[in-house]
């Protein structure tokens, strides 16, 4: 316990208090808004939108490499239709036995080719039509998640302005508080408060507000021989102690 070199009339000290309460709701203000920024739903949701963006990109590579197959499987079927066309009318049109034996083993050939051709236009036909229902599902998926991150980040940008909101009043009474006040006070409070966390607490019977702790014997009898108007210090929290009629002195 120790008695600052500042004094303030006993109605002044008390004044410390509504200074303490403003301070507080600062710094629960400023915990909010960090809590805000930084937890919460949104961090999970922005994550599973960049994981559904992703997953959205490679399928939509996929179906690209897929069509682009079936469109060159389409291209070498209508080649192999038109060599096709070409020999049974060169067939057609022979008279020699041994070009019409050669024609018919290309023909054999070409038919064999246009049905693997066709099996694997098919297969990929069906992998296309799997790969199309995975992304209209990732599609369905990912902008329910962009719906979501929207309105979390709504949210939060209403929460932290109504938190600006808040703390520009709160600020605004702290100034005006501070305006009615004793400058070496002020300092002292500020002083304390930076460097213990508390910058003022009430002294109620006995026991103090920045310790939660009773004081000794010693302490308290220093207390009650401090004038009325000398500043005390909490030998525990730091803070100033200010003195009521309800301190136990």
């Amino acid at each position: 316990m120790s008695v600052a070199g500042v004094t303030a009339p006993p109605e002044v000290q008390a004044r410390l208090l509504e200074l303490q309460a403003l301070d507080d709701e600062l710094g629960r203000i400023t915990a909010h808004r960090r809590r805000l920024q930084a937890g919460g739903d949104l961090p999970a949701a922005a994550d599973e939108q960049a994981g559904l963006r992703r997953r959205a990109a490679d399928e939509r590579g996929v179906l690209e490499d897929l069509r682009t197959r079936i469109r060159r499987l389409e291209s070498d079927v209508a080649l192999v239709e038109q060599r096709l066309t070409r020999d049974r009318g060169r067939l057609n049109a022979t008279s020699s036995s041994k070009d019409a034996q050669g024609l018919e083993q290309e023909i054999a050939s070409l038919v064999r080719r246009r049905g693997a051709l066709e099996d694997d236009e098919l297969e990929l036909m069906e992998a296309l039509e799997t790969a199309e229902t995975a992304a209209a599902e990732t599609g369905t998926a990912l902008a329910a998640a962009e719906e979501r991150v929207r309105a979390l980040q709504a949210d939060q940008d209403d929460a932290l302005a109504g938190l600006t909101e808040n703390e520009q009043r709160v600020t605004a009474e702290r100034v005006a508080l501070v305006a009615e006040l004793p400058g070496p006070l002020v300092a002292l409070y500020d002083r304390q408060r930076t460097r213990y966390g508390i910058g003022a607490a009430l002294l109620t019977r006995g026991v103090s507000h920045g310790s939660n702790m009773a004081l000794t014997g010693a302490d308290l009898a220093e207390v009650r021989a401090a004038a009325p108007d000398a500043v005390v210090l909490d030998a525990e929290s730091g803070c100033i102690l200010v003195r009521t009629a309800e301190s136990g002195l």
